[in-house]
Order: C-alpha cells, then structure tokens, then sequence
C-alpha cells in the first residue's frame, strides 16, 4: 500500500475534463476552468469535499458539449485553481463563481447562463444568482446542503458555522495535513464515494481522480475550512428564498444526502422545480438519460421572454419573480428597459458609474 500510495503522490494531476484549459486571476486568485462545445453557455460547478474536482461533473460536460458551450470551474482550493494557505469561505467561493461569469460573458457575449451545481457549492451559486439575477437564465441545484434537518439558518448576511476551535484542532502543532493525508488514503475515498452512491458501485474513474487530486500540494487548505464548518452559509435559507429566477433541484433517494426535512422552505415556490431518483447523490452517473432529459425539460420550460423580463427588472432594481415576470415583461419594453439601465449607471456628476464593490468577510 505504502509504494502504490506513494506513485499516486508523485504523479503529477492530469485534466479533470476533456477541454480547453483557462486560466485567469480575480477576486478569488488564480481560478481553472474547462472550455468545450459550442452553443448557449452551461456553467458546472463542482461539490466541496476533501478530495473535490471538475471530475465530479464530467458526464454532464460530456453530454452538453454537443449542443452548449460548456465551462467546468475549479473553486478555489481545488484542481488547478489556487490552493494557498488562506482563509475558505462562502464570500471566496462565491466570488469564484462570479468571477468565472466575467469569463464566460467575455467569450460568450450578452447571454443569460444557466449553471448546475452540486451539494454545497450549490449554496455558492445561489448566492451568486440572488446577488447577479441579471446574467442567469436559471440554476440548478444537484442534492443541495442546506435543507438538512428542521432549524432554520437566517442569520446575519455572510455568516456562516464556522468553529475556529475546531479547525484549529484540526491543523493541531504541525499535524493538520498529516490528518488529511490519513482521510484521503484511497481506501478511504473509496469508502466516502460508497456513502454518497449508497451503494458500493461506484464511478471507479472518479475514484481515482479523487486520490490524485488530493496527492497535490495544498490541498489540505480549503477541505480543513470545510471540515470546521466555514464553508457552510448560516444564512442560506434567506438565499434560498430569495432566488427569483427558474430553479431546478434534484436528488437520489439512497446514500448520506437524503434528510431534505427543511425543503419546506421552498416546496411549492412557483420558480423551483423538483426531481428525485433512485439513485445517490450524483443521479447523473447513474441515470444520465434520465437526468439530462428532466433538465432539459426544466430548461424548454424556461421562455426566453420570462429571462428577459426578469433582466430587465434587475437592472431598475426590481426583485420580480417567475410568476409575475409576465407582468413585466409587457411593462417594460426592451427600449425603456435598456434606456433606464443606462441611466441608473451614471451618477449625479454625470460620469457613468463603475461596478459595484462587493464588501469582503
């Protein structure tokens, strides 16, 4: 075991995904991302866990890449984006997310994007969406966090459960990627993807990739912040409800993530749609037909007039939601809509206003 462990350490980390690498620095650092198809954009966003990749996602780049322009985001802490010694957060990740935005906007022009994402990271995203409305089409939430249990998390904006004592025991005098090395052995990575399949067929490739992106240096940063609860939200159910553009959530019925008790929450919301299989939590692996057609029946059901109307209440500062969006849209013309976003962005002295500054944790 001690030899096999060490070839997988000094073997070097190979794409996650078939496409073209980008590299860029933002907000959150030095980000990676995938590139691959041609089409209307689709952003994928990995989950959080001590050994997470672009990996975890790769079937869905490989079916959408036919039909869509596909970018696959490595968050900060993970594959080829920046792994330093600094502090993971909700704020870091979500920035990641809108950073990748600009990128995508950059390639992609003017377009609405649709995005997925997956457990946890789908907290960053709705975050990212309740803040930017305007550049999302729609989110898609993939057995999201946060719905566990019955308390509610509506603390104050950008708090999250973050236990300092907890993640300092956890970096201890020296020993914190010691610890980490212990819980990403391969055989423990094993046993972790058995409990999200809730079975012990899993995805042997992604398995694999798991052992040898948690081989790379610095990889113990952002898994510890996770670990110690600061990268979960306390105020996510205020997130939640707040999205006002089309959401999609699903999830398995088998493995660790099935207590959704708190999804009362937003059960019965007009905007958000729900689909459940037989599977774990990544019913994509499992049931890819099944997935991707449920998916794109959530997206033709999305009219491009009700998006637009959305969009174009966001840029007057208007929370419209899907059910009203038709009001709207015949309330708000796309000439006086374009006329009033102009003017909203100039100040009193007459110059046009830059972008927004986004306060740090």
């Amino acid at each position: 075991m001690g030899t096999r462990q060490s070839r997988l350490q000094a073997q070097s980390l190979p794409p996650a995904v078939d496409g073209v690498r980008i590299v860029f620095e933002n907000r959150a650092g030095v980000l990676n991302a995938y590139q691959a198809g041609d089409g209307p954009p689709l952003l994928l966003i990995h989950s959080v866990n001590a050994a997470a990749s672009a990996a975890e996602i790769a079937p869905l780049l490989a079916h959408y890449r036919a039909t869509r322009c596909v970018f696959a985001l490595d968050l900060p802490g993970f594959g080829f984006s920046e792994r330093s010694d600094r502090a993971y957060t909700p704020r870091l990740m979500t920035d990641a997310i809108l950073d990748m935005v600009d990128q995508i906007r950059s390639r992609c022009g003017d377009q609405p994007i649709d995005a997925l994402a997956l457990s946890l990271s789908s907290e960053f995203l709705a975050r990212a969406a309740v803040e930017t409305p305007s550049v999302f089409r729609s989110v898609a939430l993939v057995s999201p966090t946060g719905f566990r249990g019955g308390r509610p998390r509506r603390a104050a904006t950008g708090t999250t459960l973050y236990k300092p004592w907890l993640h300092h025991a956890l970096l201890g005098p020296g020993w914190g990627e010691a610890l980490f090395r212990a819980l990403t052995r391969p055989l423990v990575i094993r046993y972790f993807l058995r409990r999200t399949w809730g079975s012990r067929m899993i995805d042997e490739r992604l398995w694999l990739y798991d052992v040898l992106t948690a081989r790379q240096a610095g990889a113990e940063h952002a898994p510890l912040y996770f670990l110690s609860g600061g990268l979960f939200s306390a105020d996510i159910h205020a997130i939640y409800e707040g999205l006002q553009i089309p959401v999609w959530m699903s999830r398995g019925v088998r493995g660790d993530f099935t207590n959704y008790r708190n999804l009362k929450i937003v059960d019965g919301r007009p905007n958000w749609r729900f689909s459940e299989y037989p599977t774990g939590a990544l019913p994509f692996f499992e049931l890819p037909g099944s997935f991707c057609a449920d998916y794109d029946a959530f997206l033709a059901a999305t009219p491009v007039t009700t998006v637009e109307a959305i969009r174009a209440a966001a840029a007057i500062g208007i929370a419209v939601s899907v059910e009203s969006a038709v009001s709207v849209e015949s309330a708000v013309s796309v000439e006086s809509a374009a006329s009033i976003e102009f003017a909203e962005s100039v100040d009193t002295s007459g110059t046009a206003g830059g972008d927004g500054v986004r306060s740090a944790d």
